[in-house]
């Protein structure tokens, strides 16, 4: 048997990624930034009960344009992987399978996730001091 020297999968230089194959990877990645919110938000539990001095500088951090960045990630990462969840749960119950369908699904759980992200942010941003 003669060894040819070809990719065995779709090489990445000639690869283009399908709305399917962006969605699930970024499913997982947003499984991931959650997975880090919560250990911060341990954290940011532990510094409360620890008193002001311990949680001072945490919520000084969380207050800084970095901290915000990181809690809009967050936020989008949670509402990106309920939506998300949502569809999967739809697939499991034998609806939306059609291509068009799990194209159109995976449109609305983007925009949905942006909406809701920004809602949230919106309404914390009206119930602030």
């Amino acid at each position: 048997m003669a060894t040819t020297n070809r990719p065995l999968a779709p090489h990445i230089q000639i690869y283009r990624p399908q709305l399917t194959s962006v969605l699930s990877f970024s499913h997982r990645v947003t499984g991931i930034a959650l997975s880090a919110g919560s250990v911060l938000l341990v954290i940011w539990l532990i510094t409360a009960a620890a008193g002001e001095q311990a949680f001072y500088p945490l919520q000084s951090f969380l207050g800084s344009w970095a901290g915000l960045a990181l809690l809009f990630i967050w936020t989008y990462s949670l509402f990106y992987h309920l939506c998300n969840g949502i569809r999967h749960l739809l697939w499991d119950s034998v609806i939306g399978l059609e291509l068009a369908s799990v194209y159109l699904s995976g449109w609305i759980v983007v925009f949905a996730s942006a909406i809701l992200t920004a809602g949230a942010w919106i309404a914390a941003s009206l119930m602030a001091p």
